[in-house]
């Protein structure tokens, strides 16, 4: 029935972009809602079930028909896409976007994720994957991002048609001379030595482009980039899931994850000091959600090495990890994109040293962003804390795994991951703290008014969601055992998530996060009301951060922005460790010449602190596995 039903929802998909153009702009995007709403719900029902019985369409390439019918891997991305196109769809709603040569594309876009990810077969998913590819890239483009840069356009044309290219020839490998492309085909004959190498050589970067580019591109926040940041990076993580976790069997040896777990980590890093010095909305939230995404491939790479290493247990909580922080990425990065663009909108700017001060003209839209910032900088309760717990509970435990190497490997990945969660946190509240605490910059700031109310709504019902889902993840854990069971051979079982707490093992310390809201609130109204009852004075109003400036003279109302942090001054205890890119302090460019030299770099205490603690550790882990092998 569910097969059908997708069926139904692809037809009706292909109806709306017919009407999309036909001029129909209301229509399209509230069929898009509905048909978001539907793959949510096909979604669940789906792993309720545990999966779904493949169904044989008439139709499909000359040698075998395509096979249509969610899995349990399928169906957790399936509730991913519609999580992604609703709140898209909604909040074009709310603007009134008028732009039905533009909204024709997202009909189509939903209807190749849908296609790829609800095929049987190995065919169906390149022809999803390549209609979902070229659509993102020709929405970006009629978006206007890239009339700025230009070759960045053609950069991501092309980095769509080799994506496409290497995932063609990847499934050529995996079919070899069987000519068998159903899944349960591929999964019965797993690639080996030299053919596992290439496939896997040719996904990592298919994948990787198609996860990264869609968050770089140079568009302002709003619902096209909520479509698009929101649908394509989870697409490539379903692809990374399905052709190197599931089709390629648990006989692959340990090095199969290690690239896909030290390439996480390492863009995490990156995404997260992306997000540390970038001073405007757009590039800050793309490289908070590279960070995320860095977090989810470390999981799905440490998930891989742990399950050749015979250890399925960790290996499902690794990959429970990656797959509870997916919706969790999806709900508040939402959250984020809609109260960018509702701050662009109000205070007419979306560079940080413009802004400041809203708190006090959109007091509700701040602290649901500070909610939605609170998620995204991995804090308990909310609902980012909990796959990141996950995902180091199993990185502390994969010592038992192999060899020395791994074991530098993984002690390195925690390493990297904890320096991304503290300049992810570090970026984060520079962002809240420069859009909403100090003076306003700028006179438009002050005028900027509260949230209507269907955007206001909207923002509501997604820290509904996050909040719900941040106090009660095991029963959504629960629900991802048919796609652990494909993924890693074990299900978790309910030691893994349970009703109101998850748990790491039975060594290890589990997760109530209802319960530790519950304290975090009881503690933090008992400090409230001894503060109000210890304190002699009345209470009286003052700013929620002044920062120490005095008020403003009568010929400078809003004062003096030079009184205040900017987003370069936030940034600078940073600085030594960020790379010295075009466009930053101490880039230079030569006259003449299309080229960038680099202005040597200070010998900052924040590098040098950096160099020896990381050499300090290597040297520790190379004596302990010394001692440890003498013994």
């Amino acid at each position: 029935m569910i097969p059908w039903m997708l069926s139904g929802l692809l037809a009706f998909l292909a109806l709306l972009a017919a009407l999309g153009a036909a001029g129909r702009a209301r229509a399209v995007q509230g069929g898009v809602a509905l048909a978001s709403a539907g793959f949510v719900l096909l979604g669940l029902a789906a792993l309720w079930q545990g999966g779904t019985v493949p169904v044989l369409l008439p139709f499909g390439p000359p040698w075998a028909p395509l096979s249509r019918g969610p899995d349990g891997l399928s169906a957790w991305f399936l509730m991913l896409l519609g999580l992604a196109g609703l709140p898209a769809a909604l909040a074009g709603w709310a603007a009134a976007d008028q732009a039905p040569r533009r909204l024709m594309l997202w009909p189509l876009l939903l209807a190749g994720l849908a296609l790829a990810l609800s095929a049987a077969d190995a065919f169906g998913l390149l022809l999803g994957f390549a209609l979902a590819a070229l659509t993102a890239h020709a929405l970006l483009s009629a978006e206007g991002a890239w009339v700025t840069n230009p070759r960045l356009g053609r950069l991501d044309l092309l980095a769509t048609l080799l994506s496409v290219t290497a995932l063609a020839v990847a499934v050529g490998l995996l079919t070899g001379l069987s000519g068998d492309l159903s899944f349960a085909g591929l999964r019965a004959a797993p690639p080996e030595a030299g053919q596992a190498a290439a496939i896997l050589l040719l996904v990592l970067p298919a994948a990787a482009a198609r996860a990264a580019l869609p968050l770089l591109a140079p568009l302002p926040p709003g619902p096209a980039l909520l479509l698009v940041g929101g649908a394509m990076p989870p697409m490539a993580i379903y692809l990374l899931a399905r052709l190197l976790l599931d089709l390629g069997g648990p006989a692959q040896p340990l090095w199969w994850g290690t690239p896909l777990l030290a390439g996480g980590a390492l863009l995490a890093l990156a995404g997260a000091l992306r997000a540390l010095r970038q001073a405007e909305l757009s590039p800050l939230l793309g490289g908070v959600a590279l960070a995320h995404l860095g977090l989810v491939g470390a999981g799905l790479g440490l998930a891989a090495a742990l399950r050749a290493a015979d250890l399925a247990p960790l290996a499902a909580m690794a990959a429970g990890a990656a797959l509870l922080h997916l919706p969790a990425q999806a709900l508040f990065l939402a959250l984020l994109w809609l109260s960018a663009g509702e701050v662009a909108l109000g205070a007419g700017a979306r560079h940080l040293d413009r802004l400041g001060g809203l708190i006090h003209v959109m007091p509700i839209l701040a602290w649901v962003s500070l909610a939605g910032a609170a998620a995204a900088a991995l804090l308990p309760p909310f609902a980012g804390f909990a796959g990141g717990w996950l995902l180091l509970q199993a990185l502390f435990s994969a010592w038992r795994a192999g060899p020395l190497g791994f074991q530098l490997l993984t002690a390195g990945a925690v390493a990297l991951l904890g320096l991304a969660m503290a300049s992810l946190a570090a970026a984060l509240l520079r962002f809240w703290g420069l859009c909403f605490l100090g003076r306003p910059r700028a006179p438009r700031t002050l005028g900027a008014a509260e949230v209507a109310p269907l955007p206001r709504a909207l923002l509501l019902a997604l820290l509904l969601l996050s909040t719900l889902l941040g106090l009660l993840p095991g029963p959504l854990l629960r629900l991802a055992e048919p796609a652990l069971l494909l993924l890693t051979g074990h299900g978790g079982g309910p030691e893994l998530g349970g009703l109101i707490s998850t748990s790491a093992g039975p060594l290890a310390a589990d997760y109530a996060p209802l319960g530790l809201g519950l304290l975090l609130a009881l503690l933090l109204a008992l400090a409230a009301g001894a503060m109000r009852h210890a304190s002699p004075h009345p209470s009286v109003s003052a700013p929620p951060w002044d920062d120490g400036f005095m008020a403003p003279p009568p010929h400078l109302p809003f004062g003096d922005p030079a009184t205040q942090p900017d987003a370069a001054g936030l940034a600078t205890p940073m600085r030594p460790l960020l790379p010295r890119w075009p466009g930053l302090p101490g880039a230079v460019r030569l006259p003449g010449r299309p080229r960038w030299r680099l202005r040597p770099a200070r010998r900052g205490t924040a590098r040098r602190a950096l160099r020896f603690s990381l050499g300090a550790v290597v040297m520790v882990l190379l004596l302990l596995a010394w001692l440890g092998g003498g013994a």
